[in-house]
């Protein structure tokens, strides 16, 4: 199945998926200059969120397909 990154499944994901990537970079950066956990927990949750929505994403791309 090839992907299109501005179809109309993802379209209205890409920009929150940006902000929740730039998250996980700040989330990051502070548990590596403060050594807080608390943001390592925080970029790890964010990550598996993101890692669920993109597999969403797909399935609702396979769906439209076969709607085709």
């Amino acid at each position: 199945m090839p992907r299109e990154w501005n179809n109309p499944v993802r379209e209205c994901w890409n920009t929150p998926i940006h902000q929740i990537l730039k998250a996980i970079d700040n989330h990051t950066r502070l548990h590596l200059q403060t050594g807080d956990p608390w943001h390592f927990d925080q970029a790890n949750k964010l990550r598996r969120y993101l890692r669920d929505l993109k597999d969403w994403i797909s399935e609702q791309e396979g769906k439209n397909i076969q709607e085709d």
